[in-house]
């Protein structure tokens, strides 16, 4: 693919018969500790090829390090063609595991999906879907220059066809936890361990890198941090069943959720159970998320959540880093969230780098003690399930997921009959002449290998029955095709599906918070927004306002055709600056006007230190802030300048409006207008409004020494050639 160009779906979607995935397993991120730009890091691994840095990494020369654990986005919007775009954006972010979160109704379908049904509560995971997936992700990885692990489900009564499917179609992890099955989907205990013998077994044979599900207790329970005890029971059953399947200790991870969030004191009552799981589980790979349960509406709480979770990862050293999106308590995974949740891994953990060699977690006192009676408790719990009879037993008398701290008991956990749930009675005793369909599957084959069969399907791809679409109705190629007749080539909106017109407004309104609920609905409606919804909505006070997110769609599109695009202002080069500098002996004022206290955006133009006009040559004289407009206009006719530059970031009454008009004004009045090109800057100036009130150009958020510099040379060369 080319970097300008965007991923043909229609492409893709061609000759998926013959595809075949470059390689299976998992791939871990190799660690290249090091400098990048002016700085020296040690938790970091290698470069992209090509990436989209941090925001501030403008400041630091471009550089955009990579973390050196591995980073997850969580994707699940329903359709796996918008998906797909959305990876691509992860992945040139740092996401190098895609995990497409699975329609829950498929966990009880017993057997597989085929074709590329749009899906409700996640992706539909069909043969189509992850061929067309990692088809795109080997494209994706040959932009950015990094394996890309691709990840779903092996969970629900179809868990052993999942996992050939999963080996057949390369993709390198999955959940599997046969008590997920149980608890969270229902589905008898006995059918879900001898389903996930099967599965973990291929998994085993594959490379496939498995994460329990134990996490889903802490997003469950009526009161999270009391669970834990029971959490490193539920993991350490999985891993030991895990191990007696065939599986190697470095490719099972623990799916670890901090048990609170804030207002709670979270990092007394997590970090604890972060080192305690992190201690008993050492020889196993950690992979950390955010805890749901607590997560609403507002992304800002949401986001902040994150950032003390990711403290804790970095303090316990995880493996695996999610990015559950700070939307995830509205159940809207939009693109742009996806993103942010990515960066926010990255910013944290590079801004953490090295933490462990600067602090240390302080095992005497509290924190110890903490651990200690966590690990107690979890033992003392594993004691009395064997003491009832095993896990089947303590499952039908509701240990489980019940938010007492144990040994103390609520009675508010989730049961389950050991003969009763879906795919029940249904576990039949082999035949003695059985022969397993594929390679390393669970249980006696008549032979060691499928060789006597020509191989299977796992060794020899080329005996998969693809079958492209079941439905002629519901299927990608009519969503594309539909895309198409209503989009076209036209611009419209979207934070979720191709066109889908999603907008965001912002609002504070001055009223309680039912007013401004109704009063926001109505707005939107007034602007042309379909269908509006109040998404969010945050009490500032009482009487005084109510803050507002509504969403809505925008009715209509924009021709591309038709819109005049300014053109981008050309940058000079910096020996051609400094020639015609050092000729003309260029001189300019520069000042923060009126009541105006800011002084760093000035000096970052001005200054020879931060790339400024003093670099390419030019004479500055900086007056300082806070000064008049007659001051400046004074100063630079003194020095004979070329140029005034003025900074002006204060709005209020439109003050920024009214200094730039009095420059202009004044200079007219003393009739130096024609002799002085008049700048100004500031975080609310843009080149259209600055020239409106009478200046020669106005400058922005962004802007660096060289853009002023280069117009200040394409001006007075403009203006030389025309006097001549």
């Amino acid at each position: 693919m080319e970097t300008n160009e965007k991923l043909s779906l229609e492409v893709l979607l061609q000759n998926l018969d013959q595809y075949r995935p470059r390689r299976r397993g998992w791939i871990w991120r190799q660690t290249a500790a090091g400098a990048r730009g002016p700085f020296h890091y040690s938790q970091i691994s290698a470069n992209l090829a090509q990436s989209v840095g941090l925001p501030a990494a403008e400041y630091f020369g471009g550089i955009d390090p990579q973390p050196d654990t591995v980073i997850t986005t969580e994707i699940a919007s329903g359709r796996f063609e918008d998906d797909i775009r959305r990876m691509r954006m992860a992945a040139w972010h740092g996401a190098d595991h895609i995990m497409v979160i699975r329609t829950a109704g498929q966990s009880h379908f017993d057997g597989l999906l085929e074709g590329t049904p749009e899906g409700v509560g996640g992706v539909p995971i069909t043969r189509k879907q992850l061929r067309a997936t990692r088809k795109a992700l080997d494209a994706i990885e040959d932009e950015v220059g990094r394996p890309i692990n691709f990840h779903s489900y092996i969970s629900g009564v179809a868990g052993p066809e999942m996992a050939v499917l999963f080996a057949e179609e390369g993709v390198a992890g999955a959940h599997q936890d046969p008590q997920y099955n149980v608890l969270y989907r229902n589905i008898n205990v006995f059918r879900s361990f001898v389903d996930a013998a099967v599965a973990k077994g291929i998994m085993a044979a594959e490379g496939i890198l498995q994460i329990d599900g134990a996490h889903n207790a802490n997003a469950t329970a009526r009161e999270a941090w009391k669970v834990m005890p029971e959490l490193l029971v539920q993991h350490a059953i999985n891993c030991a069943f895990s191990r007696a399947a065939g599986m190697a200790p470095e490719r099972i991870a623990l799916s670890t959720v901090p048990p609170t969030a804030p207002p709670a004191p979270s990092l007394a009552l997590d970090l604890p159970y972060a080192v305690a799981l992190r201690e008993l589980f050492r020889d196993y790979k950690f992979r950390a998320q955010m805890n749901t349960r607590y997560m609403g509406s507002s992304t800002r709480e949401a986001t902040v959540t994150h950032v003390l979770n990711l403290l804790i990862s970095r303090l316990t050293a995880v493996d695996v880093q999610s990015t559950i999106t700070p939307d995830e308590g509205r159940n809207v995974p939009w693109h742009y969230f996806n993103i942010q949740a990515v960066d926010t891994a990255k910013q944290a953990l590079l801004g953490l780098d090295g933490l462990l060699d600067l602090v240390q977690i302080k095992r005497d006192g509290p924190l110890g003690d903490t651990v200690r009676e966590l690990k107690e408790r979890a033992v003392l719990f594993l004691e009395e399930i064997l003491a009832v009879g095993g896990y089947a037993q303590a499952l039908e008398q509701g240990f489980f997921v019940d938010s007492g701290l144990y040994p103390e008991r609520a009675g508010d956990g989730i049961a389950r009959s050991p003969r009763g749930g879906i795919g029940a009675d249904t576990i039949v005793k082999r035949d003695p002449e059985y022969w397993a369909p594929v390679c390393n599957h669970f249980g006696h084959n008549t032979a060691e290998n499928c060789e006597a069969i020509g191989g299977c399907t796992v060794c020899e791809p080329d005996k998969i029955r693809y079958i492209d679409e079941l439905d002629p109705k519901d299927n990608v190629n009519v969503r594309l095709q539909t895309a198409k007749a209503h989009h076209g080539t036209m611009i419209r909106p979207e934070v979720e599906w191709a066109g889908d017109g999603v907008v965001v407004l912002n609002l504070f309104l001055p009223t309680p918070m039912r007013t401004a609920e109704a009063a926001a609905l109505t707005m939107a409606k007034t602007m042309g927004l379909a269908d509006p919804q109040v998404i969010h909505k945050e009490v500032m006070h009482p009487a005084e306002g109510t803050y507002v997110e509504v969403k809505g769609s925008f009715v209509g599109d924009v021709n591309p055709e038709e819109l005049v695009i300014p053109e981008e202002p050309r940058r000079l080069q910096a020996d051609q600056i400094r020639k015609f500098v050092q000729q003309r002996k260029l001189k300019v004022v520069g000042a923060t006007v009126g009541e105006d206290e800011h002084s760093v955006g000035m000096r970052e133009i001005l200054d020879i230190k931060h790339g400024g006009l003093e670099g390419f040559g030019v004479k500055c004289h900086y007056l300082g802030t806070s000064v008049p407009i007659e001051k400046v206009v004074d100063a630079a006719l003194e020095i004979g300048a070329h140029a005034i530059l003025i900074s002006t970031i204060i709005t209020h009454n439109d003050v920024h409006q009214l200094n730039m008009s009095k420059l202009h004004n004044l200079c007219l009045e003393k009739g130096v207008r024609q002799r002085l090109l008049l700048i100004a800057g500031g975080t609310q100036i843009h080149n259209e409004l600055a020239r409106s009130n009478g200046m020669d150009a106005g400058f922005g958020r962004g802007t660096k020494g060289i853009d002023v510099a280069s117009f200040l040379v394409q001006a007075l060369m403009e203006a030389q050639a025309y006097a001549h």
